[in-house]
């Protein structure tokens, strides 16, 4: 039996749907946000973990740094999400979070580029091992960053949804353009982390405490602010929002803890955002395993090299960086993707079958690394000893299995986000607080992958194929359950010409 919805989020719910669809570009500008904030994220994967060891963090504590993101993602986003939905400044419900977000990363890159600066003006020695206080500087720029990513995210979706009223094609056009300009993010910050003299366009970056490789960090980091702000003010500069007025907000929320009004809002979830969240969470337990350790993959398993210096050393490094050029084609792939969602949708009979679909061939490409691992072994093997490169064929097939991840990869990062939005309009929750809640679905799974996939991988012989098989396993399971227990959205309905052209407020 279904509950009743409080009147509160009939009201929240009666204001988004008043608004009829915007013209496309201006969902265009939003989803364009994503460029700046994955720019960033590009960043930091790839260039962050060796300017840790620069800082002298240890290892064991470098794990426990990187746990910020999920438990952020985890508290932060659904917290903003409910208060996104109930925010009456007169700015709008979402451009005052999105504006404070994109502010926060400002600051916490400025204190992660300048922490080696900041921690040797405080006393730091420049040859100590580990430099204290550029590692305190460092993690707390780390974590407002992890959090300001987080704030910025789900309210940026939320306005997309906004934008796109209560049609469901528009909602998931919205979140396709999202994931391209994620894949434009990602082209940009891997190209831009790869281009070793790109100091010299900032000649100050460059200090005593700061060599060139950190140079080099501050660098990305400037054109990474340069960008998320130009593209917010732009956003902000065309699209605006209709103030919340606080009579829409029932008198019902009136002396209600906000745990408690967090507490219902879960509660009145019905069974389609349920079965949603448990396809999402056992599709990114499919992920994250292949997301975390791609290039350790490439260099232990695929190149038959270890972490440290020697041969062996060298060889891991060549693969990383392959593992680098696989990500840059994954990009690729995801972007292009991301732009013919809508038309592969309608080519398989709809988003859910697309979801289900494409969660097997994720399955198949988890699968298929322990057929290029198990042939990189055998021929080293043949070599007797020696310690070369793989060969060609190897090396296109390990890269061809990033390439092909890129679909449903596009997939991941559009249909589970667009689907919550339209689920949203007869649950009882807001736009906000859906896609915050969407967001558990995503960081409890990371936390359980990082945490589990290390003694997992050791019972089984060390390695990454372990964790890779049960992931091939999790994204199947996520197939089926798209397929056969995920409700199918509500049909298109076509938009009069009046809502074609009316254009937002």
């Amino acid at each position: 039996m279904e509950l009743a919805k409080p009147s509160s989020v009939f009201a929240i719910q009666d204001h988004q749907s008043s608004s009829p669809p915007t013209p496309i570009w201006k969902t265009v500008v939003v989803a364009s946000i994503a460029a700046g904030i994955q720019f960033g994220w590009a960043l930091q994967l790839s260039l962050l973990t060796p300017y840790v060891q620069l800082l002298g963090i240890p290892h064991k504590w470098a794990a426990f740094i990187w746990l910020c993101g999920p438990i952020s993602g985890m508290i932060v986003q659904p917290v903003v999400g409910y208060h996104s939905d109930r925010c009456t400044s007169r700015f709008g419900r979402r451009r005052p979070f999105i504006a404070a977000g994109a502010v926060l990363v400002a600051i916490a890159v400025f204190l992660i580029g300048y922490a080696a600066d900041i921690g040797r003006v405080s006393g730091d020695p420049l040859h100590n091992t580990i430099k204290t206080r550029a590692v305190a500087v460092f993690v707390v720029g780390f974590w407002i960053l992890d959090v300001a990513n987080n704030m910025l995210q789900g309210p940026c979706r939320a306005l997309l949804a906004d934008l796109s009223g209560t049609s469901a094609r528009r909602t998931r056009t919205a979140n396709a353009l999202y994931s391209f300009f994620m894949a434009v993010g990602n082209v940009l910050g891997y190209a831009a982390g790869s281009f070793s003299k790109l100091h010299k366009m900032f000649p100050f970056a460059r200090t005593q405490a700061c060599d060139l490789y950190c140079a080099n960090l501050k660098s990305c980091f400037f054109l990474s602010i340069a960008l998320l702000l130009i593209l917010t003010i732009i956003a902000f500069a065309t699209v605006h929002e209709t103030p919340l007025n606080r009579a829409d907000i029932a008198v019902v929320e009136a002396g209600q803890p906000f745990y408690s009004q967090m507490m219902n809002a879960f509660r009145q979830l019905r069974r389609p955002m349920w079965v949603l969240l448990l396809v999402t969470c056992l599709n990114w337990i499919g992920w994250f395993p292949f997301l975390l350790f791609d290039t350790d993959w490439m260099g232990r398993e695929v190149y038959g090299g270890t972490v440290g210096e020697g041969p062996r050393g060298r060889l891991y490094d060549l693969g990383v960086r392959a593992g680098s050029l696989g990500l840059m084609l994954n990009s690729v792939v995801l972007g292009l993707m991301s732009l013919g969602v809508e038309f592969f949708g309608r080519g398989v009979g709809g988003v859910k079958r697309l979801w289900g679909g494409v969660n097997f061939l994720l399955a198949l490409c988890l699968a298929l690394t322990v057929l290029v691992s198990k042939l990189a072994a055998s021929w080293r093997h043949s070599l007797g000893g020696e310690l070369h490169p793989p060969p060609i064929g190897i090396k296109a097939g390990a890269l061809s299995l990033f390439a092909v991840m890129g679909v449903p990869l596009a997939i991941t990062y559009s249909i589970p986000f667009a689907l919550a939005s339209i689920f949203c309009h007869s649950s009882g929750a807001g736009q906000g607080l859906s896609l915050g809640v969407l967001n558990l679905a995503i960081v409890v799974p990371q936390m359980m992958v990082s945490v589990a996939s290390g003694p997992w991988d050791a019972r089984f012989g060390g390695g990454n194929l372990p964790a890779f098989v049960v992931g091939a396993f999790a994204a199947a399971l996520s197939g089926v359950l798209a397929l056969t227990m995920l409700p199918a959205p509500p049909p298109d309905v076509p938009n009069t010409k009046d809502e074609r052209t009316q254009p937002s407020s």
